[in-house]
């Protein structure tokens, strides 16, 4: 249960999660010295010191004691102040401070005034005003006494600089392996750039660099970019090849039918009809989206036509959403037989269309609608494979279909890093297809 909290807490990209190994080992290992610095290095000279300066306090405080005045004593006291580097004065009990002061985060000061106060009970208050002096007032036999002295008797002058020194070298450390780290992860953010612009139909200039694991990658993929390749090239070549050889026999056919008396040929001309149109959709498939290149293309625009265009042609199409702008990379002559592919099946299967675009900053959706019979739930997987006519499925009174329209959509939809989503038409009631294409 807590590893799945915490995955949803954890980086998603590879930088950031390089970046986390990295920066919890240092800080981890950092933290760990300067605790273990804290508690045995500087706990303990900090009270070896202040225990020495308890005796030298107990022995003046008794050398005072002896010598009857306060004028005596300061006179007795001041061999005593110039080894000791001490300012000795008695002063009035008005002026002891009633609370001692040191500061929340001075560490040494709590360690060397709980040492003070356990060694010398008479204590009255003890200041550590800052990082240079520090004041203690005693009681005596001639009153309330002052001893202010430098705090380098009683603490490591700078204690901070084993700690400030550790956290700057171990930033820049880190910055250097940050910067080390980048360039080892750059020969990986380009394999990903290109396998994502190859997936999007898009072929972009990629040479293997980087570690060998890396190298290794980048050559297994161009050798799979390859092969895709000549495989969509051999299916081209091969379908518009059978295509285009079994037009001149159908043309002669056509001549020798026109020859021949009308009644007995128009059942032979329907079938040399129905032949060609399967040629022109095998053809329109073995294209898939080999025509032109990737360009920017305004999204919106592109649609537009295609709906005039069917509204031009007879067809009842209504475009009733269009919304957000910018351009996207698209191959423009694909995507319009990809609509007009939906567009006709509308028309075939229902008897109006509505036509919708939506451009986010994350993806590009173009639906388009039908009033027609819809595809049933179980069988929308089936209906996207090539050559796949569901009868029972779509009306058929108005034609017969070669069952490429969708697969040609499908193809599209992918070459650009997409889907193509079919469901349930809420507003008509037939067929809701959706490519949706992410930016």
């Amino acid at each position: 249960m807590f590893f799945q909290w915490l995955k949803h807490y954890m980086p998603r990209s590879l930088y950031g999660r390089a970046a986390l190994i990295l920066i919890v080992p240092v800080v981890s290992v950092q933290l760990v010295v300067s605790v273990a610095f804290v508690q045995k290095h500087l706990e303990n000279v900090t009270d070896q010191m202040t225990s020495t300066l308890v005796r030298e306090l107990d022995v003046l405080v008794g050398q005072m004691g002896q010598a009857g005045t306060t004028q005596a004593a300061l006179e007795r006291m001041r061999p005593y102040m110039a080894a000791f580097q001490m300012d000795v004065g008695f002063v009035p009990q008005a002026d002891v401070p009633q609370a001692d002061y040191l500061r929340w985060y001075d560490f040494s000061a709590r360690i060397a005034r709980n040492r003070i106060k356990t060694e010398l009970p008479d204590t009255l208050a003890t200041i550590f005003p800052d990082n240079r002096s520090v004041q203690i007032y005693l009681e005596s036999d001639l009153g309330p006494a002052r001893f202010s002295f430098s705090r380098s008797l009683v603490a490591v002058a700078n204690p901070h600089q084993l700690i400030v020194t550790m956290v700057f070298f171990g930033a820049l450390m880190t910055v250097i392996a940050f910067l080390y780290m980048r360039n080892q992860l750059r020969p990986i953010t380009r394999l990903a750039d290109a396998a994502q612009a190859f997936g999007r139909g898009r072929t972009v200039p990629y040479a293997p660099s980087g570690a060998t694991e890396v190298r290794a990658a980048g050559g297994a993929f161009l050798d799979m970019r390859s092969r895709i390749e000549r495989q969509i090239e051999q299916r081209t070549l091969m379908l518009s090849g059978v295509s285009h050889d079994l037009r001149t026999p159908l043309t002669r056919l056509k001549l020798g039918l026109a020859m021949i008396d009308e009644d007995e040929a128009k059942p032979l001309l329907r079938d040399v009809d129905e032949m060609q149109r399967l040629l022109d959709a095998f053809l329109d498939f073995s294209k898939g989206v080999a025509e032109g290149e990737p360009e920017e293309v305004d999204p919106l625009d592109l649609v537009r036509r295609i709906v005039e265009d069917a509204q031009r042609a007879g067809g009842a199409v209504e475009l009733t959403e269009a919304s957000g702008e910018g351009t996207v990379m698209l191959r423009s002559m694909a995507i319009r037989r990809a609509v007009e592919n939906l567009l006709n099946n509308a028309a075939r299967y229902g008897t109006r269309a509505t036509v919708s675009v939506v451009l986010s900053e994350k993806s590009l959706r173009i639906r388009v609608e039908d009033d027609g019979p819809g595809i049933p739930t179980d069988r929308r997987g089936e209906s996207i494979k090539p050559f796949t006519r569901l009868d029972p499925a779509r009306n058929q009174d108005k034609g017969s279909g070669v069952g490429l329209g969708l697969a040609i959509v499908t193809d599209v939809a992918r070459a650009h890093g997409g889907i193509l989503r079919l469901g349930e038409s809420e507003t008509l009631g037939g067929l809701c297809a959706d490519i949706v294409i992410a930016r």
